[in-house]
């Protein structure tokens, strides 16, 4: 029996969930189509109903996963609750619902042009909203300012997903956190 519109929409959608987290926890490349359908409690068969191709699926599920992302945040959070959050052990911890960008970065990178627009705008997005935190906390922003704190965000948890050792990663996070924090208090660039 074929699915109704809405089976077939739920389905998609467990689909792009699915490989939206496998794809942060195991990478892009590591995941496949039999491994994201079995996630998703679906059969291989089904997946070229939803998408042409993993390259359609891959920009699907990385678009997903960094939309999810804006929406998970409140808008009335504050520069130095995000900073916290973001560089917290929980974040770092939860791979498959964290940072796409700081999950898959060297991959992101790789992908092509049409596949990367969606990092664009995330990338964009977030500036934004950086920029919006820190005008709410100091009556101006500083673009430089948001982009190189943004940069320092990823850096940080990317390097403190990255080492083997519990105690050097929560003291990247923890002293990255404390240097962004002490810039905010002073209101310095």
């Amino acid at each position: 029996m074929r699915p109704t519109r809405e089976q077939a929409n739920e389905n998609r959608n467990r689909i792009i969930e699915t490989a939206s987290r496998l794809f942060r926890e195991n990478g892009i490349h590591a995941v496949g189509v039999d491994a994201v359908m079995k996630g998703a409690g679906l059969t291989h068969g089904g997946f070229y109903g939803h998408f042409k191709s993993k390259d359609d699926l891959t920009t699907a599920a990385v678009g997903h996963a960094l939309r999810q992302s804006l929406r998970a945040e409140p808008e009335s959070m504050s520069l130095e609750e995000f900073i916290s959050a973001y560089l917290s052990k929980d974040h770092r911890d939860a791979v498959g619902d964290g940072c796409a960008v700081a999950a898959l970065g060297p991959e992101l990178a790789r992908l092509s042009g049409g596949q990367r627009a969606s990092v664009t705008d995330y990338v964009r997005a977030r500036i934004a909203r950086m920029e919006k935190m820190e005008n709410h906390a100091h009556g101006s922003s500083d673009r430089g300012k948001a982009i190189a704190d943004l940069s320092s965000l990823l850096g940080a948890l990317i390097m403190a997903r990255a080492v083997d050792d519990e105690e050097l990663s929560d003291e990247i996070l923890s002293e990255t956190r404390l240097s962004l924090l002490r810039r905010e208090e002073s209101g310095s660039g």
